[in-house]
């Protein structure tokens, strides 16, 4: 089955389970941004919906992106589920109802009444999300975009790919091109204020980093586009990151200076 075949029976289910609950769906990820890749993409989705759910209602609804996620790409849906009145205004770190990715189908197979009781709480990726939802994401079903998120600050947004990229000194090697493209992504937005994608991070690093570090991002880019294994010289890649991660903070400090907050 196909992504845009899997995402109409997707709609359809999320109505038929919670009515008139169901505020819009949301796209973000490389689907929406033009860069999916079935072997290494997941299908990245929020769901907004207008009041908590009950657990009988989690228990349908994950039964439904269970079987769904069988047909899914090999990294399979992500799922966050949120109320609209932490969408706007926004608040962060951001409270979510339900959430689901394939990192965590092994506890909804042993366990889902414990999985839809515990799997709330509050996440701060959800400003990262947001964001490109804001700048690049697509309305699958339901409200306009902007009917639905506010304005995401810089701070907020910061924080959150700060968050997500700040122990790449020691996990570089573990996930090469995760943390390359996605340090290259973060420091354009710190540098030039744009909201991109794994691709066009690395793209945007090729043109704007060092030229010693050009081939460790250009085989990082292969890899995620072509499903080629990149080789590694893990020395650079370590050395990559302490630059990227020191650019990056110095430039948000820059900016906070300028803001006048240091």
């Amino acid at each position: 089955m196909n992504s845009c075949d899997l995402l109409e029976r997707f709609v359809q289910q999320n109505i038929a389970i919670l009515g008139d609950n169901l505020v819009g769906i949301y796209l973000h990820g490389s689907a929406a941004m033009g860069c999916f890749n079935a072997g290494k993409s997941d299908i990245d989705l929020i769901v907004v919906v207008k009041s908590e759910l009950s657990k009988e209602i989690k228990r349908e609804y994950m039964d439904m992106v269970m079987k769904l996620n069988k047909e899914a790409p090999a990294k399979g849906i992500e799922i966050s589920i949120v109320k609209e009145a932490v969408c706007n205004p926004f608040v962060y770190p951001t409270p979510f109802e339900l959430h689901f990715s394939i990192a965590h189908l092994e506890w909804y197979k042993a366990n889902p009444d414990e999985y839809v009781e515990k799997m709330k709480g509050t996440d701060k990726d959800l400003a990262a999300h947001f964001t490109v939802i804001r700048h690049r994401g697509k309305t699958i079903y339901g409200k306009e975009i902007k009917n639905v998120f506010s304005t995401i600050s810089k701070e907020d947004y910061f924080d959150s790919i700060w968050n997500d990229i700040k122990g790449s000194r020691t996990e570089i090697i573990d996930n090469p091109t995760y943390f390359i493209l996605n340090l290259c992504r973060v420091l354009a937005y710190v540098e030039d204020n744009l909201v991109l994608s794994k691709e066009e991070g690395g793209h945007w690093g090729i043109a704007n980093v060092p030229e010693k570090y050009m081939d460790l991002i250009s085989n990082a880019a292969k890899e995620y586009r072509n499903d080629v294994k990149m080789p590694l010289d893990e020395e650079l890649a370590e050395e990559f990151a302490g630059y990227m991660l020191d650019r990056i903070w110095n430039g948000w400090l820059s900016y906070e200076y300028r803001k006048g907050k240091v």
